[in-house]
């Protein structure tokens, strides 16, 4: 029976490790989101690792000779419990590609549900119950919200568990 298994690779090297597993014939998946990259004064989006250094492979381990993956250019080895590789829970991998758009990135709903100038409440921490206004969504997937205090407008990035709609 077929199942997902995760690879760990080299820093870097998932593309590659991609490309390698399925030139020997694996059926192998890179889950990719698009992140925000600052470069020369430029702001733009470019496609990255969901899970950098971490792809997975679906196969049927009696059937296949999943050895050859530890020998896979950009792989360092296949995750395992003993001797055994260790599989994926069911649902998990598909549930990821479920949230793939048309493109085929993953969309990740950080800030979905906010359009720049919403007026959001901060439900947890230091700044328990404070109100200000959505920015963006930095980098690392954390919330920027502008919040007015002392007179001074201050960016805040915080996760985005933590704010929430203002009613």
């Amino acid at each position: 029976m077929k199942q997902w298994y995760v690879v760990y690779t080299h820093a870097r090297s998932e593309k590659t490790a991609l490309h390698n597993l399925r030139r020997q014939g694996f059926d192998a998946y890179l889950p990719q989101r698009l992140k925000q990259r600052r470069h020369a004064r430029r702001m733009d989006w470019t496609p990255s690792p969901l899970f950098p250094r971490y792809l997975f492979v679906e196969m049927d381990i009696q059937r296949t000779r999943w050895r050859a993956i530890n020998s896979t250019i950009g792989v360092i080895h296949l995750f395992t419990q003993g001797l055994l590789p260790t599989p994926v829970p069911f649902g998990v991998v598909e549930d990821i590609q479920a949230h793939e758009d048309e493109g085929g990135m993953v969309a990740l709903n950080t800030s979905d549900s906010f359009k720049k100038g919403d007026l959001v409440r901060i439900t947890a921490g230091a700044m328990y119950d404070y109100e200000g206004l959505f920015d963006c969504v930095d980098d690392n997937e954390r919330v920027v919200v502008l919040l007015n205090l002392l007179g001074r407008e201050v960016k805040v990035h915080l996760s985005a568990t933590t704010v929430s709609a203002c009613a």
